[in-house]
């Protein structure tokens, strides 16, 4: 990987000794498990840590990322010429006051999910099946099961990175529509306030039952990032991909699930390049059967932007 000033780097190590790592593999830290290292890697276990890696961001301009839980991030096999970040423990603390959530952008959202049935709120039981984080759901206003995180987000702590900016938001501010926020991947998440709704403790246990059954029936397990593509209006991504006769269709160690058409599986040791190679291919293959071009929900390190396709 090159590209970066040196001395950049050099001031990043200075500046974050002791909390930063060099060339730490990311795909492991991904659903997809396969990908390069990052160039500098940092875990943020503190107020006070998070506040260094903006002031040294903003100084250097190196590139920043936040890899949370990796569940919709491919990186490319050559790695990420940048910093990459995670928070640690002290961000994935969840509390509950009244029909108020604090949780912290860490926190896992089964486990936030879980947390707020067992208060005996109702409203996040459809985040038991998403296996992201609060803050790159906040990012991505993740969702599923007929409801996402507009639905109940009320309030967020955003530091920025790039300008060192510290301040909460509401929702509205975030202008969050279908899988998409106006977060850069430079923005953390250090907390979001959701407000849901008193319910009954055993009908919300018994929905984050069945959603977790219909997903083990209905999605396959493995080296996965969830859906690839947005469902564009009207329309349903995997209907379009199964239509287009592209179930299993591989691209050296990647393949098109079997089981469900917007799924792209990687094997074991294999290759991110020929994951996003696939998602172009699937994607290249359904315009030419529907005309619907497609727009791929992954986020990804160091790989090329879709070709552009004329709808």
């Amino acid at each position: 990987m090159t590209g970066v000033d040196p001395e950049a780097f050099a001031a990043i190590d200075a500046h974050l000794a002791g909390v930063v790592r060099t060339e730490v593999p990311l795909g492991p830290l991904t659903t997809y498990r396969v990908g390069g290292p990052a160039r500098r890697f940092a875990t943020v276990e503190s107020d006070a840590d998070l506040r260094r890696v903006a002031d040294v961001v903003a100084r250097t301009g190196v590139d920043v990322v936040v890899v949370g839980k990796g569940s919709n991030l491919l990186v490319a096999d050559a790695g990420f010429d940048g910093l990459a970040l995670v928070l640690g423990a002290a961000f994935a603390d969840v509390g509950v006051s009244g029909t108020t959530v604090r949780a912290g952008g860490a926190a896992a959202l089964p486990v936030v999910a879980r947390r707020t049935v067992a208060a005996g709120l109702t409203g996040f039981e459809w985040a038991v099946g998403v296996p992201g984080s609060i803050g790159g759901a906040v990012r991505m206003n993740a969702g599923g099961h007929g409801s996402d995180m507009a639905a109940s987000l009320a309030r967020v702590r955003v530091v920025d990175l790039a300008g060192g900016e510290d301040g909460v938001v509401t929702a509205a501010d975030l202008e969050l529509e279908y899988r998409s926020s106006t977060l850069a991947p430079h923005h953390v998440v250090a907390w979001a306030e959701l407000e849901l709704e008193p319910g009954d403790r055993a009908s919300a246990e018994e929905e984050v039952a069945a959603i977790v059954r219909w997903r083990r029936a209905n999605q396959p397990g493995g080296q996965n990032a969830g859906s690839v593509f947005t469902n564009p209006p009207g329309r349903s991504a995997g209907r379009l991909v199964d239509a287009a006769g592209l179930k299993g269709l591989r691209i050296g160690s990647a393949q098109v699930s079997p089981k469900h058409a917007n799924f792209i599986q990687a094997d074991e040791g294999g290759s991110a390049d020929d994951v996003w190679a696939l998602t172009a291919e699937v994607r290249r293959r359904v315009h030419v059967h529907s005309g619907v071009v497609l727009s791929a929900e992954t986020r990804t390190l160091g790989l090329a932007p879709l070709a552009e396709l004329a709808p």
